[in-house]
């Protein structure tokens, strides 16, 4: 080939730029909620420390935060990192036992995936009721 000729390939790949229209399988789906959950676990440890410090600080302080997250907004911020919290748990189970082998194959991926659905839903929904 020389300086002026170019190169065409001729792709038979479909091409498909819709994000909105890609169906990914449930595993994908428990893998990135579980980057997901992970990281705004990871955003909010100093939130929650601090919180932790001040209610050890003092009574008075322990009374105020107890008085704060008495509102519905706080229980329901406290809830949607408890349903963080147990999904990531739930999920870093899973992948745990995948990393010693255990449910490697593809079917039992996609069984173990619903799985971490379904036990996330009943965690989160006893959890819910709990702090209810």
């Amino acid at each position: 080939m020389g300086c002026g000729e170019s190169l065409t390939v001729k792709k038979n790949r479909p091409v498909n730029l819709r994000l909105t229209t890609i169906r990914f399988p449930c595993t994908a789906i428990v893998s990135i909620l579980h980057r997901a959950s992970g990281v705004i676990l990871f955003l909010f440890i100093p939130l929650l420390l601090w919180l932790l410090e001040k209610s050890l600080h003092s009574a008075a302080d322990f009374a105020a935060i107890s008085e704060c997250f008495a509102s519905p907004v706080s229980k329901l911020f406290l809830l949607g990192l408890v349903a963080a919290l147990s999904f990531h748990l739930i999920a870093g189970i899973r992948h745990l036992l995948m990393d010693i082998g255990v449910g490697e194959s593809k079917c039992a991926g996609t069984m173990s995936a619903i799985l971490v659905f379904i036990l996330s839903i009943i965690v989160i929904g006893l959890l819910g009721v709990w702090l209810w």
